[in-house]
């Protein structure tokens, strides 16, 4: 039963549009009209700048976290916090309010392992960061990063339960990215760039 209310609270935490509300509550936009209508930082980036990217990414992140936490509180096992952690990303990923769909979970499995493997995390940050700096390829870096994860958590000899996790989230984030893979392949994947999506200015229904 505790497993039951720790999937069941972790899910709606994850659930919560981020992307959605911050674009509605900053600039009046609905983020899934634009750009590439993913809800997550990338493409509020692209549509809205970086203000409100930054917002996103920090409550979808927020969202690994508190779903970890719900599993530490509840049950205080480090496989209840991570089952909390995993139906949170599934929540971001399949959201209730958005008709079970959702983004690519990148930011809120960030949030997860920033809680359970700190030292992972830095590395993977760092190694995303340098290949976004370098390419302006957010794709790019985060399945490199996803990539890099389970090889990591291995090398440092975490929990055989992180291990399997981080295989598990590292191959559904690279096959969430498939489109962005044929696109990398091709040549034509989008690289990041503020408002470059951006939607156009709303007309004054004053002027004749």
């Amino acid at each position: 039963m505790d497993y039951l209310i720790i999937i069941a609270l972790s899910y709606l935490v994850g659930s919560i549009p981020n992307g959605l509300i911050v674009g509605k509550m900053l600039k009046g936009v609905d983020i899934r009209q634009f750009g590439s209508k993913n809800i997550g930082a990338t493409n509020m980036y692209r549509v809205l700048g970086p203000w409100p990217a930054f917002w996103v990414l920090v409550t979808d992140i927020a969202k690994g976290v508190a779903g970890v936490y719900i599993g530490k509180v509840l049950l205080g096992t480090p496989p209840a916090a991570l089952v909390g952690g995993i139906a949170a990303i599934a929540g971001h990923n399949w959201s209730l309010f958005l008709g079970f769909k959702g983004g690519r979970g990148v930011a809120t499995a960030l949030g997860v392992i920033a809680v359970l493997m700190p030292k992972v995390t830095a590395i993977v940050f760092i190694v995303w960061a340098v290949i976004v700096a370098l390419t302006r390829y957010v794709s790019l870096g985060s399945i490199v990063a996803a990539a890099l994860a389970p090889i990591l958590i291995w090398q440092f000899g975490e929990r055989l339960e992180y291990l399997y996790f981080g295989i598990v989230a590292a191959a559904f984030v690279i096959i969430r990215h498939r489109p962005n893979i044929e696109r990398l392949l091709k040549g034509n994947e989008l690289k990041i760039k503020a408002g470059s999506a951006a939607p156009p200015e709303k007309k004054d229904n004053d002027q004749p």
